[in-house]
C-alpha cells in the first residue's frame, strides 16, 4: 500500500509551491502547525548540502478533534505531514495517507475518519 499522496509540480520554485500548498490546505480546512526546513537543519547539524526539503505539519482541527475523541492516544500520530522537496524538473509534494498510517490502530471508526482526512488531503494536493 502506498503511504503518501503525491504530485509533481514541473518547473516550479519551492517557495511558490509552498505558498500554493498552504493555500490549498487552508481551502480544505487545514492549518500548518509546524514547519521544518530539513535542508537548513542538515546544513547546521551535519554540515551537508541537500536540495530544498520542507516538512509541513498540517492539521484539520475538526477531524483531529473527532479522531482524538475516538482514540485519545492518536495524537502521537498527528499532525498530517506534507513534504515539499526539490527534485529534477520541479518540486514534488507528498502528503501522508492517513488511512495507511492508521492501519496500526485497529479501530474501524478511526479508519473511517482517516478516509475523510485522506479525501481532503487528496483534494488539497490536486489544487496545488
Amino acid at each position: 500500500m502506498a503511504y503518501t499522496i503525491n504530485r509533481m509540480i514541473s518547473g516550479a520554485a519551492i517557495d511558490d509551491v509552498d505558498d500554493r500548498t498552504r493555500k490549498a490546505l487552508a481551502d480544505q480546512g487545514f492549518g500548518v502547525l509546524t514547519e521544518i526546513d530539513v535542508k537548513a537543519t542538515m546544513k547546521k547539524k551535519l554540515d551537508v548540502e541537500m536540495p530544498a526539503y520542507r516538512i509541513l505539519g498540517a492539521c484539520n482541527p475538526k477531524m483531529a478533534h473527532q479522531a482524538i475523541g475516538i482514540e485519545p492516544r492518536v495524537g502521537a500520530m498527528l499532525p498530517c505531514n506534507v513534504i515539499l522537496r526539490e527534485i529534477e524538473g520541479g518540486v514534488e509534494v507528498s502528503a501522508i495517507d492517513p488511512v495507511a498510517s492508521m492501519q496500526v490502530i485497529e479501530n474501524a471508526e478511526l479508519t473511517a475518519v482517516a478516509g475523510l482526512v485522506r479525501d481532503l488531503l487528496a483534494k488539497a494536493i490536486d489544487e496545488i
